[in-house]
């Protein structure tokens, strides 16, 4: 069956504002689901299974790696995350868009298996400005900072990996080009026959 739907992959170094970002492309964009992962790790206070995370078990999900049901997965400070391959398919094939927040590794993981995924980077303007965003957290100390930074200088260099970039200086107009770049690959020729078979099946 075609998959009508996209998949939209968004990654970002720390302090790029990369979630605040799509946040805002959920909030104001119908039709863009975000993913939601399997975690091995504890639900938080007040959050609920299903909605922030599906959360399971070390050995159900060392079952569904071996099984191969994961488009991507990793291991983060002792805990499991990773995305379902089936739930992403029955959302694209059902015409959804689907948006995954995930770091340039997964991103590889996800282009090995769907090399059709629309990679999105976002970069700050400069590293000044990642500086003062990271220090303005004020709850990281300066090594913590410094590292953060360091780390995030080794993700930037991983931008070539994707298909669109987006600086996020001006918040409204990041979002206003995170907001072109799914409008538009909605209108690919490929998605439009996916989507509007009956009609390309009487005009052509």
């Amino acid at each position: 069956m075609a998959m009508s739907g996209n998949l939209y992959v968004v990654a970002a170094p720390s302090g790029a504002g990369k979630t605040t970002l799509v946040r805002m492309l959920l909030a104001s964009e119908a039709g863009v689901n975000l993913s939601i992962s399997h975690t091995t790790r504890s639900p938080r206070p007040g959050e609920s299974d299903g909605r922030e995370y599906h959360f399971v078990a070390v050995d159900a999900f060392r079952a569904m790696i071996s099984r191969g049901e994961f488009l991507e997965w990793a291991e983060v400070h002792g805990n499991f995350y990773g995305t379902s391959k089936s739930r992403i398919a029955e959302q694209l094939a059902a015409g959804s868009d689907v948006l995954l927040e995930i770091d340039w590794q997964g991103a590889q993981q996800v282009r090995q298996q769907f090399p059709e995924a629309i990679g999105i980077f976002i970069l700050p303007p400069s590293m000044e400005e990642l500086t003062r965003r990271l220090t303005g957290r004020g709850t990281d100390a300066p090594e913590v900072v410094e590292r953060r930074l360091a780390a995030a200088q080794a993700e930037m260099r991983h931008v070539g990996e994707f298909d669109y970039v987006i600086i996020n200086d001006q918040l409204d107009q990041a979002l206003d080009d995170l907001r072109a770049v799914v409008r538009a690959a909605r209108l690919a020729v490929g998605k439009q026959r996916a989507r509007h078979a009956g009609l390309f099946a009487k005009l052509l």
